[in-house]
């Protein structure tokens, strides 16, 4: 599928609204070499998506702050679209559906904010993957950001909010796609999460100016 096309047609869903309660600091805005870790997560998304939602919570005027730097450096195509989710307390499933009701496109990504180590490139393949729910995976174990259908995103809306995503695409065939990159297993829940990450920032990209805190 042309590169451009995806540019039109793919979204992502970015979830931000955590209390990051295990991580001893708000994870969003921890730095990560020159970025932030929310701009990492959001930044591989360049040329391949049009428009970033971003469902904010708890601290929801950082993660403003966060944006309006991001624009202010002029450095990306998409759009960025900050949500509220009010019941954000309610858990990540809330979030997820505030974020589907900002959606336009045939098929977009769903990601947490907090993984900010995925490779472009793994990226690129997704997009070009079809099928209603596309996962990444890397030594058989499957991680983010998930390709998924506008007909999901009609039944996580149309889903008790109880529920959950596992169990919304456990009604769908999952196509696992095999890439060699451990990314997309790295988040940042704790401050043990966030010295790993670090190191194999270090490691594959040489930065180590901003480490961590």
């Amino acid at each position: 599928m042309d590169l451009m096309l995806e540019v039109i047609i793919m979204e992502a869903i970015v979830l931000a609204a955590g209390y990051s309660s295990r991580a001893n600091a708000f994870k969003m805005t921890l730095p990560l070499g020159q970025m932030s870790v929310l701009e990492h997560t959001i930044s591989k998304f360049e040329e391949i998506c049009s428009k970033i939602i971003v469902v904010a919570g708890y601290q929801a005027e950082t993660i403003q702050e966060e944006i309006n730097k991001i624009n202010d450096k002029k450095a990306y195509t998409f759009q960025i679209k900050l949500v509220y989710n009010e019941d954000f307390n309610l858990g990540m499933f809330s979030s997820i559906q505030k974020g589907c009701t900002e959606l336009e496109a045939p098929a977009f990504f769903i990601t947490p904010g907090d993984c900010p180590l995925v490779n472009k490139k793994t990226l690129q393949l997704l997009a070009d993957q079809d099928g209603n729910v596309v996962i990444p995976s890397f030594k058989f174990k499957g991680g983010h950001p998930i390709k998924l259908s506008k007909q999901v995103s009609h039944k996580i809306l149309a889903t008790n909010h109880e529920s959950n995503l596992r169990d919304v695409l456990n009604g769908y065939d999952k196509s696992y796609f095999t890439v060699d990159d451990p990314g997309i297993l790295m988040d940042v829940d704790t401050p043990e999460d966030y010295q790993k990450a670090f190191s194999y920032y270090i490691q594959y990209y040489g930065d180590s100016s901003h480490g961590p805190i």
